[in-house]
């Protein structure tokens, strides 16, 4: 919906400062701007107006000027909770959820965090007080960053806000590229800019006097319950429709974006737009717009789609990485660019598919075989002394079984990117960016929590904690957003999360490599029947092949040339990959990517330490 950004400051804030931080958000919210500022809090706010478009001005004071509050998101129960206030005698000025939200917190304080349904981040200044209170949504859909500089305290739905603040020092978090070359996102807690966090999911903070209190008001916990397979699909299938219509609450036209998988499918088919949008290659297997089209001629509904080309998608990679805020890696971040471009040509709100697989299980590599489930339940020391005698003996068909299913799912599983692992990332990177921590350090704290769980809720809730806050919806913001586009996703809600903690896992799968069997049951009432059986796909992006191409391989090796890069790598190491990728012998553009990501962003965001001309994001 929006974006805000501002700081806390012991001294007279720089009204200037401010408007130049809200500028490097107007992505966010190009529809209206506004700024708070008195004797020691400034706040910047953008707005893209979604609900009650002439009122919902941020930041919004309360009655008696005491509270002043920014906010980025929808709240899809405001309309119950209003009655609720207005029961306690609060009065309302506008229908807008910005206002159910200020007073909501008047009357509740932090306690307000636990009565919201929705996607949400916001502040609230306490100008009596002299306090601020934050708080982020329990799967982290909408960003919230913030970092101490000096007696400055900073805040803001992206980095990139920070950065125009004469008092902010930009530096690179020399940790963070370790594990984001074996994640292929930023992995750590703290950014790719030293000093700048990301507020947790589902965590708030207060921030008075010079200090931040931390707490989290929620927890993502899987608690299986048992039911009907048949009976599960109805519930989940209400639910689902019950929150289709709760994220379609809005006074502009609300789209949806649609692939050939099941998820956004799904939502389309509950949903019933009038705009569905698509995008592809033209690559052979690279190109679901021709199922999407096919699904709406089904169900009577309109789509559009573009065909991506690789001198576009190169050409965007600059202006990706910049919105991106920090490096990214996934390669289906691309033509999600293009299709938040495509869709925002007519609309302001796109319902998407985000969150079905961690909520359901519908990643491939949740599945595992009968045989190895059983064969995990025997003794783990008899299956390590297995394993052992199987690696001393010459390869032989089962052996990468026996060894894998000798350890616990904390020792392999590092969620759904696995790109350099700890050994190779060590033997690219220089040594001031190498560091004694391993992957399993960044996910130990999170298996630590499910360790007495089956294989497959650990992978979830890895995936839940990691890899959906940190990737999944992450890119989702910031490619919308950066089209100034809003994206609402129906699965991550709190009543159809509810519903699906209380699968068990012996439900969720089923034959070979059959996911998210629940959720295709529920389907069936409303999709053609071969939609329910279709397997994931994603983004599919023919990167791999581009690589081999003279244009392309001449543009990664001019990259990799470069004389900044001998500053984080071992640039022999990276051309041979290279090397290897082009003449067949092995195919590491996955690599490749992840390290060409990291260098486009460096060249964004430190032009000046690499001879790069200053960057200048699209209008």
């Amino acid at each position: 919906m929006c974006g805000f950004t501002g700081f806390v400051s012991s001294s007279a804030p720089d009204p200037d400062a401010l408007r130049a931080m809200g500028d490097a958000i107007r992505h966010r919210g190009p529809d209206e701007q506004g700024h708070y500022v008195d004797e020691h809090c400034a706040i910047a706010h953008r707005r893209l107006s979604i609900i009650d478009l002439a009122n919902g001005h941020q930041p919004m004071a309360s009655p008696d000027g005491r509270y002043v509050l920014a906010y980025n998101g929808e709240i899809y129960n405001f309309q119950q909770l209003r009655q609720e206030l207005a029961g306690a005698g609060h009065t309302f000025r506008t229908s807008s959820d910005t206002e159910v939200l200020l007073h909501g917190y008047m009357q509740w304080g932090a306690g307000v965090t636990a009565k919201l349904r929705g996607m949400f981040a916001f502040v609230v200044w306490d100008k009596q007080r002299r306090e601020l209170f934050g708080a982020r949504d329990p799967f982290g859909i909408k960003p919230f960053y913030y970092a101490v500089m000096g007696d400055l305290f900073f805040f803001g739905s992206e980095a990139k806000s920070f950065l125009p603040h004469p008092q902010f020092q930009k530096q690179l978090n020399p940790a963070a590229l370790k594990f984001y070359l074996t994640f292929q996102y930023s992995a750590l807690n703290e950014s790719f800019f030293k000093g700048v966090y990301r507020l947790l999911p589902g965590h708030q903070f207060l921030y008075r006097d010079g200090r931040a209190q931390f707490s989290s008001y929620t927890a993502l916990t899987f608690d299986p319950q048992p039911m009907p397979l048949r009976r599960r699909a109805e519930q989940i299938r209400q639910v689902l429709a019950e929150s289709v219509k709760a994220h379609e609450i809005s006074d502009v036209e609300v789209g949806a974006f649609l692939s050939g998988g099941i998820d956004s499918s799904v939502i389309t088919a509950l949903s019933r737009p009038d705009k569905t949008y698509s995008v592809g290659f033209a690559n052979q297997g690279f190109d679901e717009t021709g199922q999407a089209r096919d699904l709406c001629q089904e169900l009577g509904l309109r789509n559009r789609s573009k065909t991506i080309s690789p001198d576009e998608f190169f050409s965007a990679l600059p202006a990706i990485q910049y919105y991106a805020d920090e490096p990214n890696a996934n390669l289906s971040t691309v033509p999600l660019y293009f299709l938040s471009q495509l869709a925002a040509q007519d609309v302001k709100v796109v319902l998407s598919g985000e969150g079905s697989d961690e909520l359901f299980g519908g990643y491939i590599t949740y599945h595992t075989t009968r045989l190895y489930r059983a064969y995990r339940k025997a003794p783990r020391a008899l299956r390590q002394a297995v394993a052992a005698w199987a690696a001393r003996r010459p390869p032989f068909r089962g052996q990468g079984f026996l060894t894998k299913a000798a350890k616990g799912v904390e020792e392999t599983f590092a969620g759904q990117a696995f790109i350099f692992d700890d050994d190779e990332a060590e033997r690219v990177l220089t040594p001031p960016y190498r560091n004694s921590l391993t992957w399993r350090d960044i996910t130990a704290p999170y298996f630590s929590q499910v360790r007495d769980a089956d294989d497959l809720t650990q992978m979830q809730y890895l995936d839940l904690h990691l890899w959906q806050p940190l990737d999944i919806l992450r890119k989702a913001d910031r490619m919308t957003m950066a089209h100034s586009l809003e994206l609402r996703v129906p699965y991550l809600d709190r009543e159809v999360w509810k519903v699906a903690r209380a699968i068990p896992s012996g439900q969720k799968m089923r034959g070979r490599g059959t996911t998210k069997y629940p959720l295709r049951l529920a389907a069936q009432a409303i999709l053609p029947r071969d939609w329910v059986k279709r397997p994931k796909v994603g983004f599919p992006v023919p990167f791999a092949q581009w690589l081999q191409e003279e244009t392309y391989y001449n543009w990664a090796k001019d990259l990799l040339s470069q004389d900044y890069v001998t500053q984080f790598f071992d640039q022999d190491y990276l051309l041979d990959l290279l090397e290897q990728h082009r003449t067949g012998r092995r195919r590491t553009h996955r690599k490749l990517y992840t390290v060409l990501s990291f260098l486009i962003w460096y060249q964004v965001y430190f032009p000046e330490a690499c001879g790069a001309p200053p960057f200048s994001p699209p209008n």
